[in-house]
């Protein structure tokens, strides 16, 4: 009887395989930064919608675009220093740093523009360098194609620009993606009615900015300044070209397909 017993106490008693807990696999997570001006920037670029729908909760994400920024302006005003800060984080297994600009580098825009012979380049080579001293991998972008037509062509007055950075490219041996002629290939194949749908606000709607406030003791939310133009993306926009940088990207960097999602 007190054998039967004891059998059954060793049959209950649990076994030290059952109790120990189960080790924990440490995460590999990689980080993506997002560099460049408003056609990357959030509210009215193609970031927003990349980084929400396009990439695994195994990478971060971090959209440090800015409208109205050039490749000299976003340097000078701090805005690359905190995107290097980004990229020194630790704990990141790979940190991927795309990079696009052109659209205010381009002449007339005041303490922004940059000389496309030598400036331009240089700066875009200078970000590559200071990159991979950062520990993370460059990749740089040709400029989102403007959407403006003339006699049903579109006029794509940022190749000159796009040409720049393929050279750079190919100089420093970083990975590329040719989004100006992937973009300008599809907004022309679709024509200019079709593609006013990717603006912030349809044709012939008025501006939409901040608005007043009768509260003295209570700040302002935040408010965008939306507008009908062929530059910047409203939601529509937003959605089709993320998918292309996707798609271009999964093409451009192998290693990061496992992070991305189409």
């Amino acid at each position: 009887m007190r054998s039967l017993a004891f059998t059954a106490m060793l049959l209950a008693a649990p076994t030290a395989a059952q109790t120990a807990p189960e080790a924990q696999r440490p995460i590999a997570a990689s980080k993506i930064v997002l560099v460049g001006d408003s056609t990357t920037a959030v509210i009215g670029g193609w970031g927003p919608s990349f980084c929400a729908y396009h990439v695994t909760s195994f990478a971060a994400c971090v959209n440090l675009a800015r409208g109205g920024r050039s490749s000299g302006s976003y340097r000078a005003e701090g805005s690359w220093d905190l995107a290097l800060a980004e990229m020194r984080t630790p704990g990141y297994k790979n940190v991927w740093v795309l990079i696009q600009f052109g659209h205010n580098d381009q002449p007339g825009k005041p303490g922004r523009s940059t000389d496309l012979a030598t400036e331009f380049p240089a700066n875009m080579a200078r970000y590559v360098d200071e990159v991979r001293a950062a520990g993370a991998k460059p990749v740089l972008l040709t400029p989102l194609t403007r959407r403006m037509f003339k006699d049903g062509k579109l006029q794509n007055d940022l190749e000159p620009w796009a040409a720049a950075i393929r050279k750079v490219a190919v100089e420093k041996k970083v990975p590329l993606l040719d989004l100006n002629v992937e973009s300008s290939a599809a907004v022309q194949a679709m024509g200019e009615a079709a593609a006013d749908r990717f603006a912030q606000l349809p044709p012939g709607s008025a501006p939409i900015g901040p608005t007043a406030t009768t509260e003295i003791e209570v700040r302002p939310m935040a408010q965008p300044k939306l507008s009908f133009d062929r530059t910047h993306l409203g939601i529509e926009g937003a959605n089709y070209f993320a998918a292309m940088v996707t798609r271009e990207l999964a093409a451009a960097v192998p290693e990061m397909r496992p992070l991305l999602v189409r």
